[in-house]
């Protein structure tokens, strides 16, 4: 019963779907009265395989490899959320449970554990308390550790009580006036992983089309600019010239150990790097045994300037996760910027619940929010 809850809990809270975030909040309960340790070990990965079920068919589509390849990685990734939350469960009740509890979250929220920290239920505090910034998040953490205890079902009904109210008058987060995100539909495994020409001029074709529709401030999906060359620049910043807007997009910048997977500013009068990610995809792009891979700046530039403003930059895998945004707001952004590429998704629900993810935190904090995917 205990497993096929955690599984149930996970699948519905992590759906793609924003206002059923809070059912995650079932979880710390699940895994709080489990009858022993290796339930709780089966409850944790029950939980957390169900909220990230789209991964193998991810993983199969981006390697071009069996489904085998996929459902491997899967396990793996399930399995530091599995070792935590079974090393720091209790069978005794009392105040150190949901202490335990916190430090499980904590863990699995910052560097090293949070580098596979999805599936959070700290997420679901932008839709219980929106508008609440850091008190919202606190209260969340308060009603998460509380599930942990005897005095469950008050904290049941608490969260559900806001969860209610919040249902009733969600309203998803708007970009700033002016701002406009492009989504895209590019097959980046037909194209070899990069922006060729072709990709280029339509896109250039749909920034010219964003601004006559009266869009001041454009912004591009992830890899929307591919390798960043001299000779790309030229070709983008000649056909801004006259253009009145100023655009932001995806690029991949070379280095000497590989490469920064970066978010680029541009005008018709040059180009300049705003952000470079901070948690690129472990493995396919992040491979720190190996040279050739994706840069992580980790805690390094928590915020860029865009169009003359402080922004929450966040490039795909970073809005799976908690520390990126949480870091982001501490330095106060006006907005939340949040690109990605999901063309390697298929018909799993990565992308929406990545969605998902970003518009709990831009309502918790009151953050106006612009989208830009490739899907």
């Amino acid at each position: 019963m205990f497993i096929a809850a955690a599984a149930a809990v996970g699948a519905i809270g992590w759906s793609g779907e924003v206002l059923l975030l809070p059912i995650a909040c079932l979880f710390p309960a699940l895994w709080a009265f489990a009858p022993s340790r290796l339930v709780a070990g089966l409850v944790s990965m029950a939980y957390f395989m169900a909220a990230s079920r789209g991964l193998p068919i991810g993983v199969s589509i981006f390697y071009a490899s069996d489904i085998w390849v996929g459902l491997g990685l899967w396990i793996a990734a399930s399995l530091l959320f599995v070792v935590v939350h079974t090393v720091l469960w209790s069978p005794k009740p009392g105040w150190h449970r949901p202490l335990r509890y916190l430090v499980a979250a904590t863990l699995m929220s910052v560097p090293p554990f949070g580098i596979v920290g999805w599936a959070s239920p700290i997420t679901a505090a932008g839709v219980l308390f929106p508008g609440w910034g850091w008190a919202g998040l606190t209260a969340t953490a308060v009603g998460l550790s509380a599930m942990t205890t005897r005095a469950w079902p008050l904290a049941g009904v608490a969260m559900g009580v806001a969860f209610a109210l919040s249902s009733f008058t969600w309203t998803d987060p708007e970009p700033p006036e002016g701002w406009v995100g492009i989504d895209t539909a590019f097959d980046y495994q037909v194209a070899g992983n990069h922006a060729d020409y072709a990709q280029h001029m339509t896109t250039v074709a749909l920034v010219r089309r964003a601004v006559g529709n009266g869009a001041s401030t454009v912004v591009l999906p992830e890899s929307a600019l591919g390798i960043w060359t001299p000779t790309t620049e030229r070709l983008w910043t000649r056909n801004l010239v006259g253009l009145d807007a100023i655009v932001a997009g995806g690029a991949v910048v070379i280095n000497e150990s590989g490469y920064d997977n970066v978010m680029i500013e541009l005008t018709g009068e040059g180009a300049r790097i705003s952000y470079r990610e901070r948690m690129p995809v472990p493995i396919s792009m992040w491979r720190p045994w190996a040279s050739g891979g994706a840069s992580a700046q980790f805690f390094g530039n928590p915020t860029g300037r865009f169009a003359g403003t402080s922004i929450a930059p966040l490039i795909c895998y970073e809005q799976l996760i908690v520390w990126p945004i949480v870091q982001s707001v501490l330095f106060n952004p006006d907005v939340i910027v949040a690109t990605g590429n999901g063309w390697w998704t298929g018909d799993a629900n990565i992308v929406p619940i990545q969605k998902a993810n970003v518009r709990a935190w831009a309502s918790l904090f009151g953050l106006p929010l612009v989208f830009a995917f490739n899907d």
